[in-house]
Order: structure tokens, then C-alpha cells, then sequence
């Protein structure tokens, strides 16, 4: 997709406050008529700027109230034993993030679980079977202070 303009990026606005909202509706809050209101949201979903719409769950209504960041240090430096280490990673549901990063350890997985208990169990009975491992340090959370899956737009045509 070419440049977004002044209007898509009030669409993309829109659309991550609330991706429930009607067309009428968000045609009307960025000043469109609903077909090319239409339009644009179908442009930028075939660009691949929209990728896809999702609910926000409560995870303490849900029982998952534990989060906790592992960083993970792999033995091997090898492009093998990342693609192993990562095509194992994506088959657990507990693991709602892995970044690679740059820097002192090799991943980063952000884990939500129910308890300590349940992080002991995943600690033993999943983690500890991930291939490659060398080293982990864990880093339960205390408090979420954000959470959010926003992105920052303003940058883009203001």
C-alpha cells in the first residue's frame, strides 16, 4: 500500500479503539459516506495494514492471572537451532509471546498462567522440554501497569 493518508489513519484509529464498530458508524466519525468508508477499510485489509480483528479478554476473569517473562538462552548459536526452538515454542498456548532480541539472552516469552503452582508445572513438564535451552531467567509480574496492542499512529500523516 502507498502512503496512508489523513483519513486512513483515522480509520486505523477508529478501528483499534473499537473493530465492533458498524461502517455507518465509522464512516461517519472520519468523515466519509459508508461506501468509501468501505473501500478504504477493504484497501487497507488486502495491504495487509489491517491484519485481522480479535475480542480483549480479561485474563483474571478467565483464571489466567499469573504472568510471568522468561528470557531464554539457546545452546547453540546455529539458524537450526533457532527454527527448532521457535517451531516448538509457537505449538504451546501458554506462551502468548516470543520475541528473538538482541542482546544478552537469545528470547524473550511472555507466559499467562493461573498460579505458581500451574508456572511450576509449566516450568517442569513444558519448558523444560523445549529443545536447545541452556539458560532461563523468569520475571513474574507484580502489577501490570499497561497492557495494550495499539499502535502508536500519530507519527503517520498529522
Amino acid at each position: 500500500m502507498n502512503k496512508l493518508d489523513q483519513i486512513d489513519v483515522a480509520i486505523l484509529e477508529a478501528l483499534q479503539r473499537d473493530g465492533r464498530t458498524t461502517n455507518v458508524a465509522l464512516a461517519r466519525q472520519v468523515g466519509l459516506s459508508p461506501t468509501p468508508c468501505l473501500e478504504r477499510v477493504k484497501a487497507l485489509e488486502a495491504a495487509g495494514v489491517i491484519t485481522g480483528y480479535a475480542a480483549t479478554l480479561s485474563t483474571e476473569e478467565l483464571g489466567l492471572g499469573l504472568t510471568v517473562f522468561i528470557e531464554i538462552t539457546i545452546e547453540r548459536s546455529s539458524e537450526d537451532a533457532f527454527r527448532t526452538f521457535r517451531d516448538a515454542v509457537i505449538q504451546i498456548p501458554e506462551i502468548q509471546e516470543c520475541h528473538m532480541i538482541a542482546g544478552g539472552f537469545d528470547y524473550l516469552l511472555k507466559v499467562r498462567i493461573p498460579d505458581m503452582a500451574a508456572y511450576r508445572r509449566f516450568l517442569g513438564e513444558v519448558l523444560a522440554r523445549l529443545p536447545g535451552i541452556r539458560e532461563t531467567h523468569s520475571y513474574t509480574v507484580m502489577e501490570e501497569v499497561k497492557d495494550s496492542s495499539a499502535i502508536d499512529l500519530k507519527h503517520l500523516h498529522r
